[in-house]
């Protein structure tokens, strides 16, 4: 497959891809930890030789194959599965547990690095830039310690509850409105399921 057919394959494969699991440009970017311009770039079709690192954080962060990305039609894959399988029967997406302890300093870490290093629970469910969270202290009146949250790691504007902590304290916390103030809060993610201890 020529450069070029590959790059268009990226390109096709970010925009439906970004479309499909609800993200944007800017989420992609700021989880990925690429620049707009390098996005921007790509999805203008302005770019031929797109950098191995920058195609691996993509692949990443959508929790897919990294070969595939540049050679495979995402759009026209899933179609094809979804019409050969049932909704309820997706595969389950393997997900890194990170102890509250690691959370913070783990956060920085990319989806397939943890997923190397922690134990691994599944999701059923769209499961891009996804982790959970083995909860060791009580969150009051929420959740208790040895409960589980699987997470969408990042900020967005969704009316989810969001799991966050306190920056001096490194406490967990959960708050139920969209905004955030990053200033003494960091966000770890929204909460997409909960699993109780016992």
């Amino acid at each position: 497959m020529h450069k070029k057919e590959k790059t268009e394959n990226l390109k096709n494969n970010i925009k439906y891809l970004i479309k499909s699991r609800g993200e944007t440009q800017l989420s992609l970017c700021n989880s990925a930890g690429l620049t707009r311009t390098t996005i921007y770039n790509i999805l203008e079709g302005r770019v031929v030789n797109v950098q191995q690192s920058t195609i691996r954080k993509i692949s990443d962060f959508f929790g897919v194959s990294y070969k595939e990305i540049e050679t495979v039609d995402f759009e026209e894959k899933e179609i094809i599965e979804s019409d050969i399988s049932l909704l309820g029967n997706m595969n389950p997406a393997a997900v890194p547990v990170i102890k509250e302890t690691l959370l913070v300093r783990s956060l920085e870490k990319r989806i397939g690095e943890l997923a190397t290093i922690q134990p691994l629970t599944y999701y059923f469910g769209s499961a891009c830039n996804v982790i959970g969270v083995l909860l060791e202290n009580e969150i009051r009146g929420f959740y208790e310690a040895g409960d589980l949250l699987i997470v969408k790691k990042g900020l967005s504007s969704s009316a989810k509850e969001k799991l966050v902590y306190d920056k001096k304290t490194q406490q967990l916390f959960v708050i139920a409105n969209a905004y955030v103030d990053c200033s003494v809060v960091g966000v770890v993610g929204d909460i997409l399921e909960q699993r109780f201890n016992g």
